[in-house]
Parts: structure tokens; sequence; C-alpha cells
């Protein structure tokens, strides 16, 4: 579980107390949503590919948008992500590789499901490297959700499915990555961060990447 939830849920239970005091029934309301705080911030462990060049889900919810969008006079796959209330909100490295650039954009906090969304609202935007690709993934906040967490920093080692932050409540993460990728998932389907295999990059024949070759399909931490 986040810690995010312990603090929500313990906040939800001493209010319970307080107004148990005068009526049981006065101390259903903050207990329901104690509960439901501790269960929105859980953070199951997911089993991570391994097939080389694999590109994972950033994020659990509906793919919404799956095409080639052009960003800064480049082809690139854009894949669309939206999370609602009931996802696991826990967002995790696409690839292994390190981070090379982080902008925080300050936006709106409209409708995640909009298109206009991703470059509107409010969002993270993280590119990393892994030495035969680049891969850029937002993490873009919606209507009800107001607060972006990412725990790393410029420079930082990541390794594939690693857990990177999370966005509170409903939002959508993005993620962009070059053309000659194999895409693997289609508008509609439901995918799991970590875990979903949003495509595969195209790897040059005769290379292998040092981190695909690490990687291992054991939980990661």
């Amino acid at each position: 579980m986040v810690k995010d939830g312990i603090y929500y849920g313990l906040a939800f239970v001493c209010v319970a107390l307080v107004l148990g005091y005068f009526s049981l029934w006065l101390a259903i309301p903050p207990v329901l949503l104690a509960a439901f705080f501790l269960w929105f911030f859980r953070d199951p462990e997911r089993t991570i590919p391994d097939v080389p060049g694999a590109i994972v889900s950033p994020a659990d919810g509906k793919v919404t948008d799956v095409r080639v969008a052009q960003i800064d006079g480049r082809s690139l796959w854009r894949i669309s992500i939206f999370l609602n209330v009931f996802n696991v909100h826990v967002n995790r490295t696409p690839i292994s590789g390190v981070i090379e650039a982080i902008e925080y954009r300050k936006g709106k906090f409209g409708n995640a499901m909009g298109e206009i969304s991703s470059e509107q609202n409010e969002q993270n935007i993280v590119t990393v490297r892994d030495g035969q690709q680049t891969l850029v993934f937002k993490q873009i906040a919606g209507l009800i959700a107001r607060r972006i967490v990412f725990t790393k920093k410029l420079g930082d080692k990541v390794t594939r499915g690693e857990r990177i932050g999370l966005i509170k409540f409903g939002s959508r993460c993005d993620v962009l990555f070059e053309s000659t990728a194999e895409v693997k998932v289609k508008v509609g389907d439901i995918v799991k961060g970590g875990s979903s295999l949003l495509a595969v990059a195209a790897i040059p024949a005769g290379t292998t990447s040092a981190k695909d070759t690490n990687m291992s399909s054991s939980r990661q931490s």
C-alpha cells in the first residue's frame, strides 16, 4: 500500500472516533471513507515481461487512443490510458533506462478522456532513454486528480516496471515512442501497470539491450 493511504485512512478513523462518541451512526461515513482510501491506495505486485524491447503500461486503466502522432516534426506512436477512481493509481516506468528529462507543466484540470487534455491539462512529462530507444510518458491530471507524484529525479536509472510515482484519483497516462515499434494493444483494452505489454520496440539485428538481458519476470519492488 502507498503510505498516502495510511495517512488518509488514519485521519478518517480519528474523525470516526470523535463522531462515534456522540453517535455510532455518525461514525459510519468516515469509517467507510477510511476503508475506501486504504483500498484506493493499494499497490499490488506485478510480474514484469522480460521480452527484449518490451514497452509496458505505466498505469492501470483503459486504452482510449492508439495512433501515430506528429510530435515536434516526428512520427511517434501515442498510446493513451485513462484511469478511473477504481483503478490502481501507482505508476511504473514503461522501459528500463536513464531519466533524461523531467518537465512539470502547469495547466487545466479538464476531462482526462478528451484528447485536448494531453496538451492542456496539468502534467508531468518524463523522458527515459535505454541506449537504443527514447520514450516519453506523461502523468496527466484530470477533473478529480489534483496531485501528481513523481518519486525519481533527473539522471536516475530505472528498471522496466519499477514504481515511479502515482496520480491521485482519476487521471490519464500517455506513452510516446518510435513509430517503428510493434504495438500490441488497441482502443478499449484494459491494461495493468508494469505487467501489460503495450508494444515491442524494434531492436537492430545482432544487438541486445543489457538492461533487457538483466531483466527477469520476478516481482519488482
